[in-house]
């Protein structure tokens, strides 16, 4: 089995924030947390400081190799940053 995670912690997010199953949006200092293994991407978000993490809308991810789902790790930061609308899995 091939695995890989990556996490983006203190990321200051956008006004919208980043949409979760769980809580809602998540506004403000957040963690975002992506593991991949057997081709899926599963991406997670917590409230930095926190010991809670919720699932980001839209996951799991589909992800066939290791660098598309570091790629959209970095989607989920960069877009949780300057989304106008709560990020989901959907827009990236």
């Amino acid at each position: 089995m091939n695995w890989a995670s990556w996490t983006t912690t203190r990321i200051l997010t956008g006004h919208a924030g980043v949409s979760t199953a769980e809580a809602g949006v998540l506004r403000g200092e957040v963690d975002v947390h992506t593991t991949w293994a057997d081709g899926q991407a599963i991406v997670t978000a917590q409230y930095s400081g926190s010991s809670d993490w919720y699932t980001v809308t839209g996951s799991p991810v589909p992800c066939e190799t290791e660098k598309e789902s570091r790629d959209l790790h970095q989607s989920i930061v960069d877009g949780a940053r300057t989304s106008e609308v709560p990020l989901s899995l959907g827009m990236v």
